[in-house]
């Protein structure tokens, strides 16, 4: 397994196992704790008291892509996360954050789309 399956991406958070942040079906993933918290505070002012956050890897987050889970990447995370996916070989594109931010959004969604 290369190192770059241990290299951490960025942060997420739960509550329980079936409770994790989300972004209606997309588990976020934050560039860092801070961010997560500030996250969880607006969308659950009182949430950041019951959620734990974790660090979360490429390995994980890859394994998590490979049984049809989504992601929606800050631009921290996204940025760390696209490098060594393209090294990995994943057709993924270059995150325009700019763009994402003109409609509103804050994340850049990756799920791997099946045959």
């Amino acid at each position: 397994m290369s190192d770059r399956y241990s290299k951490v991406i960025g942060y997420f958070a739960y509550a329980s196992p079936t409770e994790i942040v989300c972004t209606g079906k997309a588990c976020v993933i934050s560039g860092s704790q801070r961010a997560m918290r500030d996250y969880i505070s607006e969308i659950d002012p009182e949430g950041w008291k019951k959620n734990t956050i974790k660090k979360t890897r490429f390995g994980e987050i890859l394994r998590g892509l490979q049984l049809g889970a989504a992601y929606a990447f800050d631009e921290e995370s996204y940025a760390k996360f696209y490098l060594i996916a393209r090294k990995e070989g994943l057709p993924v594109a270059e995150g325009d954050f700019k763009k994402q931010k003109s409609k509103n959004f804050r994340f850049f969604t990756v799920q791997i789309k099946s045959l």
